[in-house]
C-alpha cells in the first residue's frame, strides 16, 4: 500500500494550510508594529510604577493592548486591499493576494476589537480601555481613509501610535502627568523622521496606490526632509524632560542628548541630500533610537 493511499500526504497538506492560515492571520497583525506598542506599554507601565510593577496587571494590559493593536492593523489591511494591490511591497499580503477573505478579515477584525477593548476594562480599567478605543479609532476610522485625502495623515497616525503609551501609564492606576505626556511626546516625535525615510523609500509605491503621503504631494521632499529635521530637533530638548522634573538622572540626560543629536544629524543628512541611502541611514538611525531612549529611562536608575 502506498503512502498516498494511507492519507499521510493529506493529513501533511491540511497541517500545511492551518499553518498557511496562522501565518496569514499573524501577518495582519503586524507584528513588528505590533511588539514596538507592547514595548512602550511595557516601558511607560515600569516607570509609572516606580520600578516596582504588579505583573499580573501588566500581562493583562499587553494582552488587552495587543488585541487592540491586532484589530486595527486588520481593518488598516482590510480597507486598503484594493490599495495594497497596487504596490509591489503589499501585494503579497494575505488580502490582496487572495489568501484571506474580506468577510473574515473584517470579522476578525471585529472580534478582536471588542474582546480588547472589554478585556482592558475588565481586567485593567476604564481609562485604559477608553485609551485603546481611542487609539483604535483613530488609526482605522480617521488615519487610513485620510491616507488617501491629505498628507496630514501622518499627524494623525502618530496620535495613534503614541496613545498605548498613555495606556501602559495609566494601567498602573496612575493618573496622567508631565512624565506620561513627555514620553507620549517622545513616541510622537519619533514618528516624524522614522516614517519621512520611509515615505522617500516607498514614494513610488504610494503614488502608484493614490496614497497622499507628504513625499507624494512634495516630489521633491524638501517638505519631508524639513518635518523630519524639525521633529527631530525637538525631540533632543524633549528627552531632557524627564532630567529637569527629576524623574531621569543626569547620565541618561547625557546620553539621551548624544543619541538625538546623532538622530538629528541624520536628518539633517537626508534633507540636504535627499537620496535612498541618506533614506536608510535615517531609518536605521530612527530604528535605533527610540528603543534606546526607552531602555535608558528603564535602565539608567539601576545603575
Amino acid at each position: 500500500m502506498s503512502m498516498t493511499s494511507i492519507g499521510v500526504p493529506q493529513a501533511a497538506t491540511n497541517s500545511t494550510d492551518v499553518l498557511r492560515v496562522a501565518r496569514d492571520y499573524l501577518e495582519l497583525a503586524k507584528p513588528k508594529i505590533a511588539v514596538l506598542e507592547l514595548v512602550t506599554v511595557a516601558t511607560a507601565f515600569y516607570l509609572a510604577g516606580h520600578g516596582a510593577p504588579q505583573l499580573p496587571v501588566l500581562l493583562h494590559a499587553l494582552i488587552g493592548t495587543a488585541l487592540v493593536a491586532t484589530s486595527a492593523s486588520a481593518f488598516n489591511q482590510w480597507l486598503e486591499r484594493g490599495s495594497d494591490a497596487l504596490m509591489p511591497r503589499t501585494a503579497d499580503r494575505p488580502l490582496p493576494a487572495g489568501r484571506l477573505g474580506s468577510r473574515d478579515v473584517a470579522w476578525f477584525g471585529s472580534i478582536t476589537a471588542v474582546i480588547g477593548v472589554c478585556y482592558l476594562a475588565l481586567a485593567v480599567n476604564q481609562v485604559t480601555a477608553c485609551l485603546g478605543l481611542l487609539s483604535w479609532f483613530l488609526y482605522v476610522v480617521v488615519y487610513t481613509p485620510l491616507k488617501r485625502r491629505s498628507a496630514t495623515n501622518t499627524a494623525v497616525g502618530a496620535v495613534a501610535g503614541a496613545l498605548p503609551v498613555l495606556m501602559g501609564w495609566t494601567a498602573t492606576g496612575r493618573a496622567v502627568d508631565v512624565n506620561a505626556a513627555t514620553l507620549f511626546m517622545i513616541v510622537f516625535l519619533w514618528q516624524f523622521p522614522h516614517f519621512m525615510a520611509i515615505a522617500w523609500l516607498y514614494r513610488r509605491d504610494y503614488a502608484l496606490a493614490g496614497m497622499q503621503m507628504l513625499t507624494v504631494v512634495d516630489p521633491t521632499g524638501q517638505r519631508a526632509g524639513r518635518q523630519a529635521v524639525l521633529a527631530a530637533s525637538v525631540l533632543v530638548p524633549v528627552t531632557l524632560i524627564p532630567v529637569l522634573v527629576s524623574f531621569a538622572t543626569p547620565i541618561y540626560g547625557v546620553a539621551a542628548l548624544t543619541i538625538g543629536i546623532a538622530q538629528l544629524v541624520c536628518a539633517a543628512q537626508f534633507f540636504r541630500q535627499l537620496d535612498e541611502s541618506s533614506a536608510r541611514r535615517l531609518l536605521r538611525a530612527s530604528l535605533l533610537y527610540l528603543p534606546a531612549i526607552l531602555g535608558l529611562l528603564t535602565l539608567v536608575p539601576l545603575i
